[in-house]
């Protein structure tokens, strides 16, 4: 059991992983400060707060923090366009590859290079 396990972790996908989730944490912090610090202000100019995360709805002795939500909606929103431009630029990059790659003959083109060869002979 201890070589299977070991076996496992040594697998490339789960160090890959490992790695993505540590610098998806680190990204999530920095984006949550752009949010609290840059973009929250900005909304505030518009909502009259700076502070989004004080919107509470008071239904008797319940509170909302609807405000707090937002902010988590917006952390998404932003986390979700960065990322969709990460993978539209390595999506681009990796296509640029693939068309620099020369062609490689299938075996139909060898089929054809010998029936011109034979052709060819005969003439």
């Amino acid at each position: 059991m201890l070589k299977e396990f070991k076996k496992f972790i040594a697998r490339g996908n789960v160090i890959d992983l490992a790695v993505g989730v540590i610098i998806g944490a680190t990204f999530t912090a920095i984006v949550q400060s752009l949010v609290t610090n840059l973009i929250n202000p900005l909304i505030g100019l518009f909502v009259g707060r700076i502070d989004l995360s004080n919107l509470v709805l008071q239904v008797g002795d319940a509170k909302f923090k609807y405000g707090n939500f937002l902010n988590s909606v917006i952390n998404f929103l932003i986390i979700a366009f960065v990322v969709f431009l990460i993978v539209k630029a390595v999506n681009k990059f990796t296509k640029k590859e693939e068309k620099e790659a020369p062609a490689t003959p299938t075996e139909a083109d060898y089929l054809k290079e010998i029936r011109d060869l034979l052709k060819e002979k005969e003439a």
